[in-house]
């Protein structure tokens, strides 16, 4: 019964190891789409950045590898999580190779995911 119960705390243990590499996992803008609703790690260079601020939710766009409109993925900032933010995001990371974590979700057929703390993303 000892036995079956270290065994049953080792698998859980090792799982929750699992699950934290399987979500740090990377990935490049271009392969972003394949993942939908998974939480993952996307790495790439700011190919173009911008701040709505006349816009609805005040949003800031930080596309990676590709500039918009041609973009492949986009880190979504809204307005409200800016002032988390030592400086503008779209200064902080224009032409940076950054990776950006949290669970991918798709806008009008792309990929994104939506910033809601500046530790999601890492300047490389």
């Amino acid at each position: 019964m000892k036995r079956n119960l270290g065994i049953l705390i080792l698998f859980f243990i090792l799982s929750g190891f699992l699950s934290v590499a399987y979500a740090q996992e990377t990935i490049t803008p271009e392969n972003a789409a394949k993942f939908i609703g998974e939480q993952k790690t996307v790495c790439g260079t700011v190919a173009s950045a911008h701040y709505a601020a006349k816009s609805k939710g005040q949003p800031t766009f930080l596309n990676l590898d590709k500039p918009y409109p041609g973009q492949v993925f986009t880190a979504l900032i809204w307005g409200t999580e800016r002032g988390k933010f030592p400086k503008p995001p779209e200064e902080m990371y224009s032409g940076q190779k950054v990776c950006v974590t949290g669970t991918i979700t798709s806008y009008q057929g792309k990929p994104q995911i939506v910033v809601k703390d500046p530790s999601q993303i890492k300047a490389q």
